[in-house]
């Protein structure tokens, strides 16, 4: 990761009651700070009367910003507007554990995104409860574990998966079509921090063959959804979608394989949004500055 004294462009992403002055008063600090800004977005929701924004800056001269003593100044604003906030490095790359079974489109598709630097994150490594895929995670010269899980060993596999988390201080864990249900307990420390892809848009199609059910039902959209984990079984808060159009001319596997293309594409938005301080959570939902 980017040393925070270091870093060339910071991302302040906030919400808080919608208020008068908030605006001005994120703008009067950064230029205190002397900084300048390079994008900002704003949203003040009249449903829920909270105010979001995502505002990325860098230093007036192109020094490196001083990350730490910016945030104390956030705090002081924070606690006078009533601020839920982050402060981040733009240029920060997570580190992350990508979680697999055996289809690997996903997993195939956010390692070579993240090779030409589309992503930006730090991958320390592939886990699966089977072995099938390492091959691709050693192409890509990132360090394969693979963890089965049976009935009576699941506590086990959690606990392993647990250890590599601390052990690698990992930041991120990304269900890339990973076939197991994840442990409440497990949901619970991995909250804020796990996202997961979907087939289908929730909750439609649950359980096995979703593209088979699809196709018995004549459907004319199929999609994805990329959500946070939570302990609800694929109920958490939702990311992304992608919509694709079909006919009645595909069949189940025509249908699977577009399906794979819609997968791919909402899970790498998400991740990439979610490494990019873009994503601000409210109960159930999300406020994403895409």
């Amino acid at each position: 990761m980017t040393s925070p004294t270091r870093a060339r462009r910071g991302v302040l992403l906030l919400s808080c009651p919608d208020a008068p002055g908030i605006v001005h008063a994120v703008t009067e600090l950064l230029v205190r700070e002397k900084c300048t800004i390079i994008q900002s977005q704003q949203f003040g929701s009249a449903v829920s009367g909270l105010f979001f924004m995502r505002v990325e800056f860098s230093h007036i001269d192109g020094t490196g910003l001083d990350l730490p003593a910016l945030r104390q100044e956030v705090a002081a604003l924070a606690d006078r507007f009533g601020m839920t906030w982050e402060l981040t490095d733009a240029a920060r790359r997570l580190r992350t554990v990508i979680m697999v079974s055996k289809f690997a489109h996903c997993l195939n598709d956010l390692l070579f995104r993240n090779s030409i630097g589309e992503l930006n994150l730090d991958v320390v490594a592939v886990v699966s409860n089977h072995p099938d895929l390492g091959r691709i995670a050693d192409s890509f010269g990132v360090p394969f574990r693979h963890i089965p899980v049976t009935k009576d060993t699941k506590p086990d596999a959690e606990a392993a998966l647990l250890e590599l988390v601390r052990e690698q201080d990992v930041e991120l864990v990304v269900l890339a079509r990973y076939m197991q249900i994840l442990s409440d307990g497990l949901c619970r420390h991995l909250e804020g921090r796990a996202v997961n892809i979907h087939h289908s848009i929730l909750p439609s199609f649950k359980g096995a063959k979703p593209y088979h059910q699809a196709h018995a039902r004549g459907v004319k959209f199929i999609g994805a959804t990329a959500h946070y984990v939570t302990a609800d079984l694929d109920e958490g808060p939702i990311i992304e979608q992608e919509l694709l159009r079909v006919d009645h001319t595909l069949d189940p596997e025509q249908l699977a394989a577009r399906g794979r293309e819609a997968e791919t594409r909402a899970l790498a938005r998400a991740v990439r949004w979610h490494n990019e301080n873009r994503i601000a959570v409210v109960g159930n939902r999300t406020v994403v500055f895409s």
